[in-house]
């Protein structure tokens, strides 16, 4: 086995505090330093419903770690972000891409904001649908 592999299936992760090998197989991988026999508590369980009720055991507890550490980069990614919903008929400015306005932002010294525009419809909170004048 490449020492890659061993280093990756060894090292914890850092959203759920366990390495993937223990995650899947509930013990810890052996490596060619683990020839010697295991202390009790870390041998393989051999009754199947108490395996199968550690296994979900272990999963719960990995997947409330991953929605912890989700929720923790979601509210650091969005710490300096506000809401903004439109109404109907207010003025808006449209920044314009350069993929799907190509004769408008030929080079990044241009602006990228045009408009103000009226907004005719909302969506949803992140789409609405806008009055463009006759050149879009």
């Amino acid at each position: 086995m490449p020492h890659d592999a061993l280093a990756y299936k060894k090292a914890p992760s850092k959203a759920t505090g366990l390495a993937p090998f223990k995650v899947v197989y509930r013990i810890d991988s052996l490596s060619p330093n683990d020839l010697t026999s295991r202390p009790q508590d870390q041998k393989p369980i051999t009754d199947a419903v108490t395996r199968v009720k550690e296994i979900q055991k272990v999963h719960g507890l990995v997947n409330a770690r991953i929605e912890k550490t989700n929720a923790s980069y979601g509210a650091q990614a969005n710490k300096h972000k506000r809401k903004m919903v439109f109404q109907l008929g207010d003025l808006e400015w449209i920044h314009l891409r350069k993929e799907r306005f190509p004769y408008k932002r030929k080079n990044n010294l241009m602006s990228r904001a045009e408009g103000p525009f009226e907004v005719l419809e909302r969506i949803n909170d992140n789409a609405y649908k806008v009055d463009l004048l006759g050149e879009y």
